[in-house]
């Protein structure tokens, strides 16, 4: 019979034997046989050394591993009934690639927790932990359904300039650079090449890429660099077109996870709960009578805020719903290039919560080339430090709209990751630049 251990790239069968590659997960020595768990990035198998039948060179230089050194080991496959696979190892050949140092920076399988700063310095050791790889392994996933769904709803893929002159978008959160002696700023957002795009005959497109935000804010759910997907759509009749768009994309990343992720969801001990659509729309104002009937005090037009989006996350919870549209939020509150609601004090804007964090902002853009120069200057900026985006709208822009979602704070959401950092290999945040 020839065996088959896994299906995994660490693995060769010739001649009868087999050559399994991993990590020494761990060594147990008792007496007459001692065993190795050897693990790689699909679990584990044991090899089994009975002292007596191996060569006492190969069973010193085995049962001598240090933990978590890099090996090969070649043997004969038996079946077992004491063991996860039903199979065990025993060794006729062992090659040692990297021998690891001692003590551990990190410990793998230890029981005891690591603190995250231990966690986050020593990242490399950090992921060989089944439960953490997971979730890197669900985020590929997600990348890979959301171009799945944009290509299936029309969206061609771009890839916008991340370093930009002054006045992109404004705000005290841009991070300026020197380039070539002259002052520049990381892009925050992709958003004023993809309207521009609007008028070009791409009338759907989308992006995943980095956006930078100088927010000097330490909390679980900020950091300074993270992964924006944004998507941009002309053509809309209002706004809702594109929040229908939105839930269709997302239902399709929620059910690709739930039904391609099933092993790494096994591993975290997570279930995914796939919305149905349409989900529920709440107004700000609505928004607004709630948390001030819940008890927390806030002014007409101010931000719902951390505490207040918990609130209504909480609530919405109550009724079944994880994800959910807050609409009209006071223009005033939303960039120059939001469309206003006429005759009001709102705005064709949105944003989607999610379990009570806010996970998408977005909404109908101004399109009309006079009443965008005028919210630009309500907003105190000066339309001619914008001429490379207003020429795109001089000439036939047609009616647009999009969003912006972070990916990673996303996928903390859909796995309730108690920190976005989880969702993050190497994070930048306002005292991390290393590693």
């Amino acid at each position: 019979m020839t065996p088959v251990v896994k299906d995994s790239r660490t693995v060769t069968v010739e001649d009868g034997t087999v050559t399994v590659k991993g990590w020494v997960q761990d060594i147990r020595n008792l007496g007459g046989i001692s065993f190795l768990i050897l693990r790689d990035r699909f679990g584990t198998i044991q090899i089994t050394m009975p002292k007596k039948k191996l060569d006492p060179t190969l069973f010193e230089s085995i049962t001598s591993l240090p933990r978590e050194s890099a090996v090969a080991v070649t043997g004969e496959v038996k079946e077992s009934k004491q063991t996860g696979l039903g199979l065990e190892i025993i060794p006729s050949g062992l090659q040692v690639y990297g021998e690891a140092a001692a003590p551990l920076p990190l410990g793998v399988v230890d029981k005891v927790n690591a603190e995250m700063d231990t966690r986050l310095n020593n990242r490399f050791m950090d992921l060989r932990k089944p439960e953490v790889r997971a979730v890197f392994e669900l985020k590929s996933l997600m990348v890979s359904l959301i171009g799945e769904a944009m290509r299936a709803n029309g969206f061609e893929q771009i890839h916008t300039p991340k370093i930009g002159a002054e006045g992109a978008e404004g705000g005290s959160t841009l991070f300026k650079v020197d380039y070539f002696g002259r002052p520049a700023f990381l892009a925050q957002s992709p958003q004023l090449y993809k309207q521009m795009l609007m008028s070009t005959g791409l009338d759907r497109v989308y992006e995943l890429g980095p956006a930078f935000r100088a927010e000097h804010s330490n909390t679980n759910r900020h950091v300074t660099e993270f992964i924006s997907f944004d998507g941009e759509m002309s053509w809309i009749e209002n706004q809702s077109d594109i929040m229908h768009m939105i839930e269709r994309i997302l239902n399709h990343v929620l059910n690709g996870l739930a039904e391609r992720g099933g092993r790494q969801l096994s591993v975290l001990g997570k279930e995914i709960r796939v919305p149905t659509s349409p989900y529920p729309v709440l107004t700000y104002e609505e928004c607004l009578r709630m948390v001030r009937e819940a008890g927390l005090e806030l002014a007409d037009g101010e931000d719902l805020g951390t505490e207040g989006e918990k609130i209504i996350g909480d609530i919405m919870s109550d009724g079944g719903h994880d994800l959910y549209w807050i609409t009209e939020y006071p223009e005033e509150a939303k960039p120059f290039y939001i469309m206003e609601k006429e005759g009001t004090p709102y705005s064709f804007s949105f944003d989607l919560d999610y379990k009570g964090q806010e996970i998408s902002s977005g909404g109908q853009r101004e399109h009309r080339y006079d009443v965008l120069t005028d919210r630009m200057r309500k907003k105190g900026l000066d339309p001619g430090d914008f001429g490379f985006y207003l020429d795109a709208f001089r000439y036939g822009m047609p009616p647009h709209g999009g969003w912006g979602i972070g990916i990673e704070r996303l996928l903390a959401k859909v796995l309730d990751l108690p920190n976005v950092r989880e969702a993050i290999l190497f994070p930048r945040d306002p005292g991390r630049l290393s590693p």
